[in-house]
Formats: structure tokens, C-alpha cells, sequence
């Protein structure tokens, strides 16, 4: 479990197909490496891996074909230079972000960022060749004010379109500056896990969530009827 705070910055330096060694940014590395051991899960653009060799400034970590398949790692189109490194949230930490599994849901792409005064306003959207994975993995957890986690940062859909096929953030410079949202192009792609809470409601519920189809109104009978009063 994670929090989708990113405490470093690190490099994939690739051993074999499903194998890789990632070095961390020495300027933010303590910060992983003086806590970590064999064994530790780490988030690394929002993927939970597992340690399984130390290094001088990082890590060993391998891939399953299912985390190739689904996430960035597994592309042959690069997302940018660095990856989002976050270790396993420990009993007691602070909790800043959101609850983040690290089992990313699906690919999506940068459509377009703008910067303000105050923030970068940055769309995500799916990659036209994901569009049904996208509306079924995805879609259905994007709401206003939710959250997301992109390439394993904790944010906030600030605006989403009906059918879900395009989410927009607000990232103040802080964040921004100091995971690898600086360093993507438009068209990358990036990692996206929905929020595990909307899933369990989805599930709870036994709704699709399509936003095509028309939903029954929420009233004090509906929550009744499926036990919430």
C-alpha cells in the first residue's frame, strides 16, 4: 500500500526482458535506501514491485508478464527520462495522498498541459487503441474531486467529461517539479490506477458504472434498500 507521495526520482537501467536495475536520484536517495531492505515493496510509477537485490543506489527488481502487458514498463515507447519512486506506506506514517495499491489498471496518455500562474493544468486521455480497456478499467472510477494516481502520484480530478475518456489535474509546481510530470511529452503514456475505494463501492453495488446508460436516483429508499440505513 502506498500514498501516491513520490519521494525520489530514479533511472531503469534494464538487465534482461522482465529484469531491471533502477538507480535513484542521489540528492533524494537516502530517503528510500535507509529504510529499505530485501523483501520491501517500492511503487516505481506506480507499480508495486518487490526488492530483490540491493545496490550501491538502488535496487533490483523484476517484472511479471501481466505488469508488462498492462503497464509502462512493459512498453516499447518510453514515458520520460525518470520514473516516480515512493517505498510502502509503514503502520503509523502519515498519509498525505490517497490509498494507492500499486496495481495499475491501465495506460493512458498525455493529451495536453498548460501552465498558470499557480499550477499546470495537465489532461489525460486513452490511447485510441485502449479505448475499451480504458472504458472498462477506467472510466468508471473518474469522478470531480476523486482521485487518481498517475504514474503513481496522488492527485485530484479537477474535471472529467461524461463517458470518461479524457480526466484534467491541477499540479502545483512542488509536485510537479519533482516527479517525472515535467518530463513528459504530449502523446507518453503514463499509468493509471483508479481509486480503490470506488471500486469496492462499484463492486458493492453490482454496477457497471456505464455513463451511457441513465442511473436510478440516489434517494433515502435506494440506501435503504441496499443497507445503508
Amino acid at each position: 500500500m502506498f500514498t501516491g507521495l513520490i519521494q525520489s526520482l530514479g533511472r531503469i537501467h534494464p538487465i534482461d526482458s522482465d529484469r531491471f536495475t533502477l538507480s535513484l536520484n542521489p540528492e533524494t536517495a537516502s530517503a528510500i535506501l535507509s529504510d529499505l531492505a530485501l523483501g520491501d515493496s517500492v511503487a516505481i510509477d506506480g507499480v508495486c514491485l518487490t526488492v530483490e537485490e540491493m545496490t550501491p543506489d538502488g535496487f533490483v527488481a523484476t517484472t511479471s508478464p501481466e505488469t508488462l502487458q498492462r503497464t509502462t514498463l512493459g512498453t516499447t515507447r518510453q514515458t520520460a527520462s525518470y520514473v516516480n519512486v515512493e517505498p510502502s506506506l509503514r503502520v503509523g506514517s502519515k498519509l498525505g495522498g490517497h490509498f494507492v495499491t500499486g496495481h495499475v489498471d491501465g495506460l493512458g496518455c498525455l493529451v495536453e498541459a498548460i501552465a498558470t500562474d499557480q499550477a499546470w493544468l495537465m489532461t489525460f486521455g486513452t490511447p485510441a487503441e485502449l479505448t475499451e480497456q480504458w472504458q472498462g478499467a477506467i472510466a468508471r472510477y473518474l469522478i470531480p474531486k476523486g482521485s487518481v494516481a498517475v504514474n503513481g502520484i496522488s492527485l485530484t480530478v479537477a474535471e472529467c467529461d461524461p463517458v470518461g475518456s479524457w480526466f484534467k489535474v491541477a499540479v502545483i509546481p512542488h509536485t510537479y517539479y519533482q516527479t517525472n510530470l515535467c518530463h513528459l511529452k504530449i502523446g507518453d503514456r503514463v499509468n493509471i490506477e483508479g481509486d480503490i475505494l470506488g471500486k469496492y463501492v462499484a463492486k458493492l453495488l453490482g454496477q457497471s458504472f456505464n455513463y451511457h446508460q441513465p442511473h436510478e436516483e440516489i434517494s433515502l429508499a435506494f440506501l435503504a434498500e441496499h443497507g445503508y440505513l
